[in-house]
């Protein structure tokens, strides 16, 4: 019964597909499609993801993501999650579980966020593209702001959610299984 509930959300959406079958043929067919052309990626996208992830933490030892990425690295630590958002590969869905595992080794909640947001707007190949059809003038203008509201959000982000609540989400990283 657990099960069922936990879900439910899927049960009512292939309810749905099926309501949407009798009512427009078409539409099912294409959002199927879509569906599908999503789960394909996913499915190519997450497994290279996951090994890593799973070097990452084989390799990695708490104490020197703490030294890299925790509370107290300062400026080096901003940068590394600047960096490695902005060379990763693949979509922003396959962020959280990179993000999960660096909060799990000990990595500031602040640098997570910084590493989210330079992997969704500061991936190296987009401002190559960005720059090649838009004019540099405009990447480096946008590639600014972004610089300075990633570390905006994340810096007020860290302040608006405090120590306890930090604590809570460090807390909740470590008691979820990958």
């Amino acid at each position: 019964m657990k099960n069922l509930k936990r879900y439910r959300l899927f049960f009512i959406l292939i309810l749905g597909y099926g309501v949407l079958y009798f009512i427009n043929e078409s539409l099912f067919n294409m959002s199927t499609q879509k569906t599908s052309s999503s789960l394909l990626e996913m499915i190519l996208v997450l497994p290279p993801v996951f090994i890593l992830l799973g070097l990452l933490d084989v390799w990695v030892k708490r104490e020197t993501m703490v030294k890299m990425m925790g509370k107290d690295s300062g400026i080096m630590g901003i940068l590394l999650a600047f960096f490695l958002g902005s060379a990763a590969a693949g979509p922003l869905y396959a962020a959280f579980p990179v993000a999960l595992t660096l909060l799990k080794k000990g990595s500031s909640f602040r640098n997570v966020l910084i590493l989210i947001g330079a992997w969704s707007t500061t991936k190296i190949p987009l401002l190559i593209f960005e720059a090649s059809s838009m004019g540099l003038n405009f990447t480096l203008i946008r590639f600014g702001l972004n610089i300075f509201g990633i570390l905006g959000i994340a810096l007020i982000s860290e302040i608006v959610l405090g120590h306890k609540e930090l604590e809570e989400i460090h807390a909740r990283s470590l008691s979820i299984e990958n």
